[in-house]
C-alpha cells in the first residue's frame, strides 16, 4: 500500500483500507498541501468513500495561500461527497471552533478531538493506527 509522506505530513499506516489518517508535525508549506490535495485526489478517483483522520498535535502552522492552489481547492470540493468521517485531534481552538460549525452545514460528519482523546477519534473513524506514529 501506498503512503503518503512530504515536509510535515505523514501517513499514518492503520487497521482500515477505507481510512486515510496523517500526523502533521511542523509547518505545513504550500508544496505539501498541493501534494496532499494529489494525493487525496487519486484516493477518491479510486474510492467512493472514505474517513479521515489528522491528529495536529505536533502542527505549527501552514501557509494560507496554499487554499488557492488548483488542486487544494478540487480536493476539498470531493471531500464533501468522497468523506464520511472527518476526525481532527488536538485541533487549534479557531479550527476546532470551524470544525463544529461545519459539521452542521456540510454532508461529512466532522468532529475535533482532544490530543488526550485520540483513541476516540480512531474509534470514530472506526479503525487503529497499525504501530507507532
Amino acid at each position: 500500500m501506498q503512503t503518503f509522506h512530504h515536509g510535515a505530513v505523514a501517513e499514518i499506516p492503520n487497521t482500515s483500507r477505507g481510512v486515510y489518517a496523517f500526523a502533521v508535525n511542523g509547518h505545513v508549506d504550500d508544496d505539501t498541501s498541493e501534494a496532499l490535495a494529489k494525493y487525496m485526489n487519486d484516493v477518491f478517483d479510486r474510492q467512493e468513500k472514505v474517513h479521515m483522520l489528522f491528529d495536529l498535535s505536533g502542527y505549527s502552522g501552514s501557509d494560507g495561500d496554499a487554499l488557492l492552489d488548483g488542486d487544494v481547492l478540487k480536493s476539498r470540493l470531493r471531500s464533501l461527497s468522497h468523506v464520511g468521517r472527518y476526525a481532527v485531534v488536538g485541533a487549534p481552538e479557531n479550527a476546532e471552533r470551524m470544525i463544529r460549525v461545519m459539521d452542521k452545514i456540510i454532508p461529512v460528519e466532522a468532529k475535533a478531538f482532544p490530543t488526550d482523546s485520540v483513541d476516540k477519534a480512531w474509534a470514530f473513524v472506526g479503525a487503529q493506527p497499525s504501530g507507532q506514529y
